[in-house]
């Protein structure tokens, strides 16, 4: 038997023999399995991947990003009429909300005026606080005026869409979502489950929360969902790709995998009396061998990271020196601290229970203890352990940031004011030189001036290590023979559901690739 047949649980062992290839359910509805429910459907306000892939299907943008991460037209078009005042104008696509009200500059000046509004408690509202004012000047016209110039302001406008009238009537988008985008909300037909409809065709889509994988896997095989992405161990990945499509049947699973730009680290708490030493830091970085980790754990799947952005990024930094697994360097860093023999140094590692996970926090746990580091793994429901980061109850903690695509997300991470609620600063990173940094790159009129300064920025970071990172892990989906149309993303959001077709039982056999 196979090493990864031998890591495949019991209980879907037991039922593959029996899954066979179950027919679809007939009722026209494509079941998309999710490893945990969207928390937010309020696009102000949601931090959780599952929340903002959703929200991206729920509602329309002003600006997107393109290959490179810099912004591009969404519904509207701009023109900066100088370095301080951005005139917007809004195109003819994506403008009728889900009730059939038309999405106009006011609806624009309002969300975004009310993700400054302390009182909404926006977590991105620092990461807008160059705007000083913002106008519906036409039906179609939006004007913002910043406190200073910053050439990237329109990557900053992805946010999500909403109506005025619901906010200001105070209506809860976090369960009632009301937008412009190509599905509309549906409802909640129970617990788990978020039911949209495609708006040029009907098709209707439901997203099923099933925590465990080994279940999803399950589910998909039996035909109770039809498409999952992610959030597989790599061993349920190689066992969908051996057990593949039956052409002659129209049945089986397609499996599509691309390389990812979603970060994964650890995070440490650096008000924490050791995390908060760098000593500590640097001797966990070296005793972790990241390489072994992907080779017998991800079968390759991923690649070694050194920054949130790739070395492809327009503002990526391609020269730094990674962080090489030394256990002797690390054993050294502690015995100047007073650890060795007969006195080790204790960390709390905070996880997910998603079994894959876990493994990969317990072999971290074991490269660990090889240098002398006793790291105390303990893991929760994603609720529970995502509530204690962003309070900042942990020492160390294993996360992953997903969609990010522009340099605001050093603001948002590390500035010394991004502290919760104000951002995602949940180490309580503080550095005068990367405050420094992070304004200085936003006033140069120039993105090859801004890129050399986030270049800079990234060496102070990495060399602090607020952060230890570790890779970007492919992207990767799976679907019945019964799905066809899926474009897999880098950053995994789920935008090629907009042109997924779902082929009737009678069309299953012709379904092409995902």
């Amino acid at each position: 038997m196979k090493r990864r047949d031998i890591l495949l649980s019991p209980l879907l062992l037991s039922v593959l023999g029996g899954c066979g290839s179950s027919a679809p359910r007939a009722d026209g509805v494509l079941r998309f399995g999710l490893a945990a429910s969207p928390r937010n459907l309020d696009p102000r306000l949601a931090t959780d991947a599952a929340s903002e892939r959703v929200n991206r299907l729920l509602y329309r943008r002003l600006v997107e990003l393109d290959a490179r991460s810099l912004p591009v037209p969404g519904i509207a078009r701009w023109e900066q009429v100088s370095p301080t005042h951005y005139l917007f104008r809004l195109g003819e696509a994506g403008r009728a909300f889900g009730d059939g009200s038309r999405l106009g500059a006011r609806d624009v000046a309002a969300t975004f005026n009310s993700v400054l509004a302390p009182e909404t408690a926006s977590p991105h509202r620092a990461l807008l606080s160059m705007i000083r004012e913002i106008r519906a000047t036409g039906p179609d016209r939006v004007e913002f005026r910043l406190v200073e110039p910053d050439p990237l302001f329109p990557a900053y406008l992805g946010i999500g869409i909403l109506p005025a009238t619901g906010i200001e009537g105070g209506r809860a988008f976090p369960e009632q979502p009301l937008g412009s985008g190509p599905f509309r909300f549906r409802g909640r037909p129970e617990p788990g489950r978020l039911r949209l409809e495609r708006r040029h065709d009907g098709q209707m889509l439901e997203f099923v929360t099933v925590k465990d994988p080994n279940v999803r896997v399950m589910r998909l095989l039996r035909g109770e969902i039809q498409m999952l992405a992610n959030d597989l161990s790599p061993e349920l990945t190689q066992f969908l790709q051996d057990r593949g499509p039956d052409p002659g049947r129209g049945s089986g699973v397609r499996v599509a995998t691309r390389p990812g730009v979603n970060f994964s680290y650890l995070g440490f708490n650096l008000a924490d009396p050791l995390a908060g030493r760098l000593a500590v830091r640097q001797a966990l970085a070296h005793a972790i061998d990241r390489e072994a980790l992907l080779r017998h754990l991800f079968n390759g799947r991923a690649r070694t990271a050194e920054s949130l952005f790739p070395a492809d990024h327009w503002a990526g930094h391609p020269g730094l020196t990674p962080n090489v697994y030394d256990p002797d360097r690390a054993r050294a860093l502690l015995a100047g601290l007073g650890y060795g023999p007969g006195r080790s140094l204790e960390l709390t590692f905070k996880t997910t229970n998603d079994p894959f996970r876990v493994r990969l926090a317990t072999a971290i746990q074991a490269q660990a203890a090889e240098a002398g580091i006793r790291l105390v793994v303990r893991s929760y429901d994603w609720g529970t352990f995502f509530g204690d980061v962003k309070a900042g109850r942990f020492q160390l903690y294993g996360l992953t940031w997903v969609g990010v695509r522009t340099p605001d997300i050093f603001r948002y991470a590390f500035h010394s004011a991004s502290v919760p609620p104000d951002g995602a600063n949940r180490g309580r990173y503080t550095s005068a030189e990367a405050d420094r940094l992070i304004e200085q790159a936003r006033t140069l009129p120039d993105l090859a001036d801004q890129a050399e300064v986030y270049r800079a920025l990234q060496s102070r970071i990495h060399a602090d290590l607020p952060y230890l990172p570790l890779w970007y892990e492919d992207q990767i989906a799976a679907s019945r023979a019964e799905v066809s149309g899926y474009v897999l993303a880098a950053d995994g959001n789920y935008d090629g559901l907009e042109g997924v077709r779902l082929a009737s039982a009678a069309e299953g056999r012709d379904a092409g690739p995902v």
